[in-house]
C-alpha cells in the first residue's frame, strides 16, 4: 500500500505505541530488551501461550490485548522456531507476517528486532523491514469506494526497534531499493491492459532515466529497419503499435561487457487467430510479467548504484485477432535471418523474445543473457506455482541461479534441453516452426529460444506459474508477484558486481 505505510528505525528504549510485535523461540524465550520493554507482562505472555497452545514454531502467532502497564494496545508474539535453524529468507517471511498482523488503519506500531540470543544483526533487521514493505503493498487505485481505515488519515507508521539505528538504516538502504523494484514490477503486472498498452509501458520504462538509466525506445519503423519480423508479426493485428525498449545502466568499468536481461512484454494476449478460450482470458493482461521484472530489476540496480554494466531489453506487443493478424501457416523472417513457420499464433512470446535476444547478443555481446517470460502453461503442469522453470546452455550460470533462488525464496528448477527436443521444432517449410507439439511444450519453447542466443551463455526462466496469480504468501498479497527481481538482483550482487 504505497504511501499508506511508513517505516523507520528506533532504539530499543523507545516506548511502543499501537500494536507491539516481539519474537520468541520454540522455548518461548524472549530477548533481554524485549523482556525489559514488557516488564511484568512476560508472565501474561506465558499464560496466554499456554491457553492458546502457542509453541513458538516458526511463523506461529500469538495475538492478545496488551497487558496492563504497556503503552501498546496489542501484543503480537511471533514464533521463530529454533533460532539456530533460521535462514535469511525466514527473516523476510517474519517481516511479512508482522505486517499482516499489524494491518492497515493503525496510527503507529512497533516491531522489536531482537532474538532471544540478542539483537538481530543490521542485515536481519533490514530483511524484516523488507518483508514488511513487500507485504504492505496492495493495488487498489481503481477502487472508488475504499474502507474508512484505508484513508491517508490512518496511515500506519511502523517503527523497527534495533540496537544500532544507524547500522540498520545503512543495511536497509539497498534493500529498500530492491523492494521498490519488486513493487514496480507488481504495479506493471496488475495494471489493466487498456491502461498499460505498449506505448504506455515504454513510457513508464523510460522513467528510469531519472535514476541515470539510458533508455532507447524502438518504434515499429526502427524495428522494421532492423528486420525484426518475428516480433512485428505478433503485433500486426493490434491497433496498438509494438515497441522494444533498451535500458542500459553503466555502473561498472568502461568497456566491461555487460550482463543482460530480456523480458517478454505481451501487454495482452488473446492468442491471436488461434484464440484462447474465454474463461480466465482477463489474466492475460499479466503476459508481460517478464518485461515487468526486467524494468523492476533495472530500477533496483540503478537506485542502489550497482557497480556493474547492465542491459535490460523488453519486447512489448499486443496479440490481437484482427483482420491483419498473422495466421497459422504464415512464415516470418526473424532478425537473425532464420525463418519461422507459424503453427499456432498463441505461441507468440517466443517470437517476441527471438528478435530481442538476437539484437542484444549481437549489439552488446554480453557476459550472459537471461530471459524471463510467462511462456507456457506446460511449465505450470510440470512445476506448479512454487518454482520457475530454468533452462540453460551454461552449467555455471544455471548453478548460480539455483543457489540464489534458494537464498531469496524465488526458486527455480532446472529442466532439460537436448537435440532430441530440438528436432521437434524443425519445419518442412521453414527453418523452424513455433511449436513442437503437445508434449514437452516448455522444453521445445526453450529450444526455440536457444536458436537465437548466438552461442552466448544464456538462461531462460519460464515464470508462467510464479509471476501472476500464484497463491498468496507471507510477503505478497498481490495478484502480480514481482517474481524475479530479488532473484536476479542477488545473482548480480553476488557473482557479477565489483566488490564495494
Amino acid at each position: 500500500m504505497p504511501g499508506v505505510v511508513k517505516f523507520g528505525f528506533v532504539s530499543f528504549s523507545t516506548a511502543a505505541r499501537g500494536p507491539l510485535v516481539v519474537f520468541c523461540d520454540d522455548a518461548l524465550k524472549l530477548g533481554t530488551a524485549t523482556r525489559k520493554m514488557l516488564g511484568g507482562a512476560t508472565d501474561t505472555v506465558k499464560r496466554a501461550a499456554a491457553a492458546n497452545r502457542f509453541k513458538g514454531k516458526l511463523g506461529a502467532v500469538l495475538d492478545i490485548l496488551a497487558p496492563e502497564g504497556l503503552r501498546a494496545d496489542r501484543l503480537i508474539v511471533i514464533g521463530l522456531g529454533k533460532v539456530s535453524a533460521l535462514a535469511e529468507r525466514d527473516f523476510l517471511k517474519l517481516g511479512g507476517i508482522a505486517a499482516g498482523k499489524i494491518g492497515a488503519g493503525n496510527a503507529a506500531a512497533t516491531v522489536v528486532a531482537e532474538l532471544p540470543t540478542g539483537a538481530m544483526t543490521p542485515t536481519q533487521a533490514a530483511s524484516i523491514t523488507l518483508g514488511m514493505q513487500l507485504r504492505a503493498y496492495r493495488f487498489d487505485r481503481y477502487k472508488t469506494k475504499k474502507k474508512e481505515d484505508d484513508s491517508d488519515a490512518t496511515r500506519t507508521e511502523i517503527a523497527i526497534a534495533v540496537s544500532d539505528v544507524a547500522a540498520a538504516r545503512k543495511a536497509f538502504g539497498p534493500q529498500s531499493h530492491i523492494g521498490d523494484g519488486v513493487l514496480l514490477a507488481r504495479e506493471l503486472v496488475n495494471e489493466p491492459p487498456n491502461v498499460l498498452f505498449p506505448i504506455e509501458f515504454a513510457r513508464r520504462a523510460s522513467l528510469l532515466r531519472k535514476l541515470g538509466v539510458n533508455v532507447e525506445v524502438l518504434d515499429v519503423k526502427a524495428m522494421a529497419k532492423l528486420k525484426m519480423g518475428a516480433l512485428l508479426g505478433v503485433g500486426q493485428g493490434s491497433t496498438q503499435p509494438s515497441r522494444t525498449v533498451i535500458m542500459r545502466w553503466n555502473g561498472g568499468k568502461r568497456g566491461d561487457a555487460p550482463v543482460a536481461f530480456v523480458g517478454k512484454g505481451v501487454c495482452f494476449d488473446t492468442g491471436g487467430i488461434s484464440i484462447k478460450p474465454a474463461g480466465n482470458m482477463e489474466e492475460m493482461k499479466g503476459d508481460m510479467g517478464g518485461a515487468a521484472c526486467v524494468v523492476g530489476l533495472m530500477h533496483a540496480l540503478a537506485a542502489r548504484k550497482a557497480k556493474v554494466n547492465v542491459v535490460g531489453a523488453i519486447g512489448i506487443v499486443e496479440n490481437m485477432p484482427d483482420g491483419n493478424a498473422q495466421r497459422p501457416g504464415d512464415i516470418v523472417t526473424s532478425m537473425s535471418g532464420q525463418t519461422i513457420e507459424i503453427i499456432n499464433t498463441d505461441a507468440e512470446g517466443r517470437l517476441v523474445l527471438a528478435d530481442v535476444l538476437w539484437y542484444v547478443a549481437k549489439k552488446f555481446k554480453p557476459k550472459f543473457m537471461i530471459d524471463l517470460a510467462t511462456l507456457t502453461g506446460a511449465i505450470m503442469v510440470a512445476l506448479g506455482t512454487e518454482h520457475a522453470g530454468l533452462f540453460s546452455n551454461n552449467d555455471e550460470l544455471a548453478g548460480r541461479l539455483a543457489e540464489v533462488g534458494q537464498a531469496t525464496g524465488e526458486q527455480v528448477w532446472r529442466m532439460p534441453l537436448g537435440p532430441e527436443y530440438d528436432k521437434l521444432i524443425d519445419s518442412q517449410f521453414a527453418d523452424m516452426k513455433n511449436t513442437g507439439g503437445r508434449y514437452g511444450g516448455s522444453i521445445t519453447a526453450a529450444q526455440f529460444l536457444q536458436r537465437f542466443v548466438d552461442g552466448t551463455p544464456w538462461a531462460h526462466l519460464d515464470i508462467a506459474g510464479t509471476a501472476m496469480g500464484a497463491p498468496k504468501t507471507d510477503i505478497n498479497q498481490s495478484w502480480g508477484s514481482g517474481y524475479g527481481v530479488r532473484l536476479l538482483e542477488r545473482l548480480v550482487a553476488e557473482h557479477y558486481e565489483a566488490r564495494r
